[in-house]
C-alpha cells in the first residue's frame, strides 16, 4: 500500500506544488471529463472551484490578520491563553486537499460506496466529492501520530460505511423536514451528520427528564424575522469584532475596523461557501448520469452537501443565539484554547440538531450549549496537526505569530478527531494501554451509532405508517 502512496505522490507532487487553487481545478477538470461531463462545462466546475479557494483564502487572511494583534495583547494583558486562531473551514479543507493521502482515501471510499450499492447496503451515491475532505482528516490524524497507512485506512472505511448508513437512515426525516416527495432523491452523506448519535441521547435524556419541554417551543420564523438585521452575520460579525477589539484593549478607531472587518468576514464566507457548491454541481451530475447508466431500473439515493437544509429558520436562529454562548463558553471552559473566530456560525453543529430534534428550538439551543465544549476541546486536540500539515504544504494564513497554531474551532466530526487521534496512538508501536483505549473508544461509539440507528429506524417506521393513512 505504501507503494502506491509512493506511486500517487510522485504523480500528484507537481501538481500539489503549484498549489491548492490549481491543484483543485487539474483534478476537478479531468474528474468531470472522466465522468462524460462535457469538457467546457468541467473547466468551469473547476475554474470556479479554484476561484472559491482564492476568495476564501483571501477572506481568512483579511479576518485572522486583522484579529491577531488584538488576541495577541488580550492574551498578554490577561493571561488567559486562547493562542490558537480560529481560521474557519477553508484552510483546513486547503491543506487537506493538499495531500495525496486524502486522494488515495477517496478512492478506496468510492471503491467500497459502489460495493455497498451493488449488495444493496446502501441506498445512497455519493457525490459529494469537496466534502470528502472533513472524512480525510481522521486518516491523516491517524498518520500525524502513527504512520500506519492501514490503520488510517480502516478507520476511513469504517466511518464511511457509517455515513452511508446514515444517510439512508436520515432520508425519511429530510422529506418531513423539507415536505419533499418520496421520489426526491435528495439526502446528505455530510460527516456533520455522524454526531446525531450523540445529540439524540440528549434528546433522549430530555425525553426522560423534561416531556412537556416541547409545550414552551417557538416559532423560529418570527424570531428571525423580529430579530432582523442585528441576528444576520453582518451584525453578528461586527459584534465578534467589536468583542475582539474591547477584550485586546484596542484604540476605538481600531475597534470600529475589526468590527466592519468581522462583519464583512461572516457575510463573505457565506457568499464565497455558495460557490463550493456550485463548482460541485458538473462533476456530482456526471457521477449522477455514469451510475444511472450503469444501474438502470435501480432507485438510489444522491448524497450531497447539508446546505438543502437552510431553507429551515430554525438552523440559522439557533446558530445565532449559540455564536455569543460559544464565545463565553471559550473564555471560562477549562482545557480550550481557542477563541472562536472562523467558526463562529457553528454550521459544523445546527444541521445535526435540526434533524434529531426536528426543529424543535428549544431542545436545539439546550443540547448545542452541551456539544460546544465537545467542538471547542476537539478543535483545540488537531491544532499542532493542523498547524503541522498547514506548514507543510504552504497553506499557512499570513499575519499570524510565528509559532502561532491554527484549527477551526466547529470542524465537523469533532468525536471522530478524538477517535483518531486515540487510534493513531495505539497504532504508534501497539502499547498495551493506548490500543485498550481506542478498542473501548471504538466499542462506546460503535454501540451508540447501533442505538441511535435503531431509534431513527422506529422513526422511519412511523413516518411510513402516517402516509400509509394518508
Amino acid at each position: 500500500m505504501n507503494t502506491i502512496i509512493e506511486i500517487a505522490n510522485k504523480f500528484f507532487q507537481p501538481i500539489i506544488d503549484l498549489g491548492a487553487a490549481p491543484m483543485m481545478f487539474i483534478l476537478i477538470s479531468i474528474l468531470a471529463i472522466l465522468m462524460g461531463v462535457k469538457v467546457g462545462k468541467a473547466i468551469q466546475g473547476g475554474l470556479m472551484l479554484g476561484i472559491a479557494l482564492t476568495g476564501i483564502g483571501a477572506v481568512i487572511d483579511m479576518l485572522t490578520g486583522s484579529f491577531a494583534p488584538a488576541l495577541q495583547d488580550f492574551v498578554l494583558s490577561t493571561g488567559i491563553e486562547l493562542n490558537i486562531t480560529d481560521v474557519g473551514w477553508a484552510p483546513l479543507a486547503t491543506i487537506t486537499w493538499g495531500s495525496a493521502y486524502t486522494l488515495f482515501f477517496l478512492l478506496v471510499l468510492v471503491l467500497v460506496n459502489l460495493v455497498l450499492l451493488g449488495l444493496n447496503k446502501t441506498d445512497t451515491l455519493d457525490v459529494d466529492i469537496f466534502n470528502f475532505w472533513h472524512l480525510s482528516i481522521t486518516g491523516l490524524l491517524v498518520l500525524y501520530y502513527s504512520d500506519n497507512l492501514l490503520l488510517a485506512t480502516a478507520l476511513i472505511i469504517l466511518l464511511g460505511v457509517l455515513k452511508f448508513i446514515n444517510a439512508d437512515l436520515m432520508k425519511p426525516t429530510f422529506n418531513d423536514l423539507l415536505d419533499m416527495p418520496d421520489a426526491n432523491p435528495t439526502t446528505t452523506t455530510h460527516m456533520n451528520f455522524l454526531l446525531n448519535p450523540l445529540i439524540m441521547l440528549f434528546d433522549t435524556i430530555i425525553d426522560k427528564l423534561f416531556p412537556s419541554l416541547d409545550k414552551y417551543d417557538f416559532d423560529a420564523a418570527k424570531l428571525n424575522e423580529k430579530v432582523g438585521f442585528w441576528g444576520s452575520k453582518f451584525a453578528i460579525g461586527a459584534y465578534l469584532g467589536a468583542f475582539v477589539g474591547i477584550l485586546g484593549g484596542q484604540p476605538v478607531r481600531d475597534i470600529f475596523s475589526l468590527a466592519f472587518i468581522g462583519a464583512a468576514s461572516l457575510e463573505l464566507f457565506s457568499i464565497v461557501g455558495t460557490w463550493f457548491i456550485a463548482a460541485m454541481e458538473p462533476i456530482s451530475q456526471g457521477i449522477t448520469d455514469f451510475m444511472s447508466k450503469r444501474m438502470e431500473g435501480r432507485t438510489f439515493n444522491i448524497g450531497i452537501d447539508w446546505p438543502f437544509l437552510a431553507a429551515r429558520p430554525e438552523m440559522w436562529a439557533v446558530a445565532n443565539i449559540l455564536a455569543p454562548i460559544m464565545l463565553l463558553l471559550a473564555l471560562i471552559l477549562p482545557g480550550n484554547n481557542i477563541l472562536p473566530l472562523g467558526g463562529i456560525i457553528a454550521i459544523g453543529l445546527t444541521p445535526a440538531l435540526l434533524v434529531v430534534s426536528r426543529g424543535k428550538m428549544i431542545r436545539m439551543i439546550i443540547i448545542g450549549v452541551f456539544m460546544i465544549p465537545v467542538f471547542l476541546w476537539s478543535g483545540t486536540a488537531i491544532a499542532p496537526f493542523a498547524t503541522n500539515v498547514a506548514n507543510s504544504v504552504g497553506a499557512m494564513p499570513s499575519g499570524l505569530a510565528e509559532n502561532a497554531l491554527i484549527t477551526h474551532s466547529t470542524l465537523e466530526g469533532p468525536v471522530e478527531k478524538f477517535i483518531a487521534i486515540l487510534v493513531g496512538q495505539a497504532g504508534e508501536g501497539f502499547n498495551l494501554g493506548p490500543v485498550l483505549m481506542a478498542l473501548a473508544a471504538l466499542v462506546v461509539y460503535l454501540g451508540l451509532f447501533a442505538w441511535y440507528a435503531k431509534k431513527m429506524k422506529e422513526r422511519n417506521a412511523v413516518y411510513a405508517a402516517e402516509k400509509t393513512q394518508e
